[in-house]
């Protein structure tokens, strides 16, 4: 069968990577969430003093060059975990401090390019899952297979928040509410690549929607466009 690109972008706290990984292990494709790389970077800033209350946009733009980012598998896990210049950053990326801060980090253009660059190249085979906010509509335009998934802001932040809770994170579901919905703001209206839907991708609202029925529509849109493009090659 033919490899495709699939690209799944949408709102924070959606699930896209949850589905994501999901479906690249079942297609046996690679999975790669461009949401980690953004995270990483902000981290990064976080521990060399570029964003302590303000972020230091320059001086983060004039170190982009030490920001190694990369996804080593996990056979236990069954996907790859997220390094930072060579320390696994997997756990520390997904903490409020770097959630309320990594927005203001994507929305720098410098950022971005290095970051687009790489997932780029990673998607050169094909035969990838990708997740993120820009996906179908900037790093891979022409992919075969686009889904955008959204939900309400209080569902998200519900999730979030009992994941965050599972953790063992001391939060309000106030304070993740206030995250879910100044980071849709932020990615939304954000100058270089902002959050929105490309017009040819499959919208997917799963409000009301169990993990299980979503995969599972999902997996039937990805086989169909595989058999497809299989059949017109």
């Amino acid at each position: 069968m033919k490899k495709i690109i699939i690209a799944i972008d949408g709102y924070s706290s959606t699930g896209k990577s949850t589905i994501a990984k999901r479906l690249a292990k079942e297609l046996g494709y690679i999975y790669v969430d461009t949401g980690a790389m953004y995270r990483a970077v902000t981290l990064y800033a976080m521990n060399n003093d570029l964003y302590t209350d303000d972020l230091d946009r320059e001086g983060l733009i004039e170190r982009l060059d030490d920001v190694k980012v990369r996804f080593v598998f996990n056979d236990t896990l069954g996907y790859g975990e997220t390094y930072l210049n060579d320390v696994n950053v997997e756990e520390a990326i997904r903490s409020m401090d770097v959630s309320n801060r990594v927005s203001a980090v994507a929305a720098i253009s410098e950022v971005r390019k290095k970051l687009v660059k790489e997932q780029r190249a990673m998607g050169q085979e094909k035969g990838i899952v990708m997740d993120g906010r820009d996906v179908g509509t900037v790093v891979f335009p022409d992919a075969e297979l686009k889904l955008f998934m959204t939900a309400s802001p209080e569902i998200r932040a519900t999730r979030r928040y009992k994941e965050l809770l599972n953790k063992g994170q001391e939060v309000t579901f106030e304070e993740v509410l206030k995250n879910v919905t100044d980071r849709d703001y932020i990615d939304s209206h954000r100058k270089d690549s902002p959050l929105i839907r490309a017009k040819d991708a499959i919208v997917l609202d799963n409000s009301d929607m169990g993990k299980n029925e979503q995969f599972e529509r999902i997996y039937n849109h990805a086989m169909r466009m595989i058999e497809k493009q299989s059949d017109e090659a």
